[in-house]
């Protein structure tokens, strides 16, 4: 405090980010991420049941265009290289936009979006293993079908998923965020466009000294914030009652931010967080073994 009653900050930081066997601790097993409290024995029985899913891999995309043929194409291209493979993915991760107009207002092709999402379910079915063995995650991104488009998002609307169901009956359509419990572990899917609004909505330019990579930013704000989008309410409005769905708090093992920019992998804090790129724009994907936390970029 300053003599003219002014007062000055000196530093202005994060708060410290707290390891998540710490905060287990002090928990004392309270489960926060919404899959039920363990017993300790069901814990040591589910670690040792991980440590053999070493052949487990999670393939994820996001930004799947089905109105867009050049995209479906692609997208059938990936089915069958996974379909020819000794042991298939245990889960497929598709995350939107699924349309390449925004479904707001002034969208009039509802109908058509159904359809589409209809041909999806029989190019699925075109590979039998991958239709029986594999399981379908589809999250809603920020220009999906929805009531709004406050944070948390609900699952795609009934009417444009049930054809796709007829034919893929493991296809899950979940709320935007999502959670996934593997075993043991915690994973976070998050699909917005969180670094280009980050970075629109930022008032100091971060510090150059340890990285500028804008990625490794992103990753330490929203890690030591302990929530996926500490954005102000008029940049992204939040239904408060639900706000809990966005937090990070323990700190999972896995977050996955489905952005529109490339793609990208950082290692933080023995946090892995990691983005797919987008698939419509430059043709990539990951495939993630959540055994060994590898994150593995592919592209066609």
């Amino acid at each position: 405090m300053l003599s003219e009653g002014i007062f000055q900050v000196i530093t202005c930081g994060f708060p410290p980010l707290e390891n998540r066997d710490k905060s287990l601790k002090v928990l004392a097993g309270h489960d926060f991420f919404g899959c039920g409290t363990l017993t300790k024995e069901e814990t040591l029985r589910l670690a040792d049941l991980e440590k053999r899913a070493v052949n487990d891999m999670f393939v994820i995309l996001s930004d799947i265009w089905l109105d867009n043929e050049q995209i479906m194409e692609k997208l059938e291209t990936v089915l069958d290289g996974f379909e020819s493979v000794e042991i298939v993915p245990s889960l497929f991760v598709f995350m939107g936009d699924f349309c390449s107009h925004p479904c707001n207002l002034s969208f009039h092709s509802f109908s058509s979006l159904r359809l589409q999402f209809g041909k999806l379910g029989r190019m699925i079915e075109a590979h039998p293993r991958l239709k029986e063995q594999s399981k379908f995650l589809f999250i809603p991104g920020p220009n999906d079908p929805g009531p709004s488009t406050v944070l948390p998002r609900c699952a795609l609307p009934k009417y444009l998923t049930e054809e796709l169901q007829k034919h893929v009956p493991n296809a899950i359509f979940s709320s935007n965020p999502c959670r996934v419990k593997f075993y043991t572990q915690e994973i976070v899917f998050f699909r917005q466009d969180l670094l280009y609004r980050m970075r629109r909505s930022c008032l100091i330019p971060p510090s150059t000294e340890e990285t500028d990579d804008p990625f490794e930013h992103l990753v330490a704000t929203i890690t030591h914030q302990s929530h996926l989008c500490p954005l102000p309410l008029f940049v992204q409005p939040i239904i408060w009652n639900y706000d809990h769905c966005l937090h990070l708090y323990p700190t999972p093992q896995t977050i996955v931010l489905g952005d529109r920019s490339e793609q990208k992998a950082f290692k933080y804090t023995g946090i892995t967080c990691f983005n797919p790129g987008s698939f419509s724009d430059d043709s990539t994907f990951v495939a993630y073994r959540p055994c060994t936390q590898e994150v593995e970029f592919s592209a066609l």
